[in-house]
């Protein structure tokens, strides 16, 4: 018998995320504590919503965590593996880090699923994290009611050469990394079995070259877009950085396939809410319902969102100095 693992969790990849605006609410008053002796300074912490935390230590070096998991976002635990250690390892590399020890984070419903499956779920996770060359080592699992699996990753970067989500400046070109249309296409996956190769291929490719390009290319602001989309990640870097960024919707690359998922249907409810939290902020008065829920797509191991011109990837629009919304679409 073949078994489906997105049939056993409600959602599936970063679409599961909670809501932002409900997020924000939780973690809002637990910003500006300050721990006792601290073993470093914080560079970036919850403040800005940024990709991951990040320390100065001794020796001129970034230490920067972060903890990515998720429910089964395809079938095939071998794949659903190697997509979350690539999305975890992500937020290193969104803030120009580089990845050097993760820990596995499994949940399993261990009267369920067989384990052999979960065993496929690590081999894929080792074998990504091999190709990062980063070492990947214990970690920790629970009986859990629903499958789940991430990383705790740890990296290193150069504390004054940090991408972050708060460093954008008018002027400045927005380049997206991968195509968009990942959440469509897995939310069809889940309804139908569908096999999308060319999305497991994006979601398994490591943002390491590019984080590399933006900061040869001399870039300050990054974030990956994942489980808000587009949409919800440019509202978040626009709101930190004081500007509005402005993104023109037909220079905004698709996965084959991703508008024909869209048209028939298959939205996650994440993305809804992407929309919903985002509406207030921007001006989409110049784009279609349909496009809006494209540019609010919940990704899963998206691309990176750099402020600055990447060779041989788009420019979807620039950072413009801060008018009534945080994004303006058209």
């Amino acid at each position: 018998m073949t078994i489906r693992l997105t049939q056993y969790a409600h959602g599936g990849g970063c679409a599961c995320k909670i809501p932002p605006g409900e997020l924000e609410s939780v973690v809002g008053g637990l910003t500006g504590a300050r721990p006792v002796n601290a073993a470093g300074e914080l560079l970036v912490g919850l403040d800005a919503g940024d990709d991951a935390a990040a320390v100065r230590i001794s020796g001129g070096t970034a230490l920067i965590a972060t903890t990515d998991f998720f429910t089964p976002v395809v079938d095939d635990p071998y794949d659903w593996g190697r997509i979350a250690a690539a999305n975890a390892l992500s937020d290193v590399y969104a803030m120009g880090g580089t990845p050097v020890v993760a820990v596995n984070l499994l949940g399993w419903p261990r009267e369920v699923l067989p384990f052999e499956l979960a065993a496929e779920v690590l081999h894929g996770g080792l074998d990504v994290c091999g190709e990062a060359g980063c070492h990947l080592a214990g970690g920790h699992s629970v009986d859990s009611p629903e499958p789940q699996y991430g990383l705790a990753v740890t990296g290193t970067a150069d504390p004054d050469r940090l991408l972050r989500n708060d460093s954008g400046r008018p002027g400045v070109p927005l380049t997206l990394t991968k195509p968009l249309g990942i959440g469509v296409l897995n939310s069809r996956h889940k309804a139908t079995g569908e096999r999308f190769e060319h999305a497991i291929a994006t979601m398994t490719t490591l943002n390491r070259d590019a984080s590399v390009a933006a900061l040869a290319a001399g870039a300050v602001c990054a974030t990956d877009v994942t489980g808000f989309g587009l949409l919800g990640h440019l509202h978040k870097l626009a709101r930190a950085s004081g500007v509005t960024a402005r993104i023109d919707p037909a220079a905004v690359p698709y996965l084959d396939g991703a508008r024909e998922a869209l048209r028939d249907g298959y939205v996650s409810g994440g993305t809804r809410r992407n929309l919903d939290w985002v509406r207030p902020h921007a001006d989409l008065s110049r784009t279609t319902e349909t496009e809006a829920l494209l540019l609010a797509d919940a990704q899963t191991s998206g691309g990176l969102l750099v402020a600055g011109e990447l060779p041989g990837h788009p420019v979807i629009g620039e950072l413009v100095s801060r008018s009534d919304h945080t994004v303006v679409a058209g």
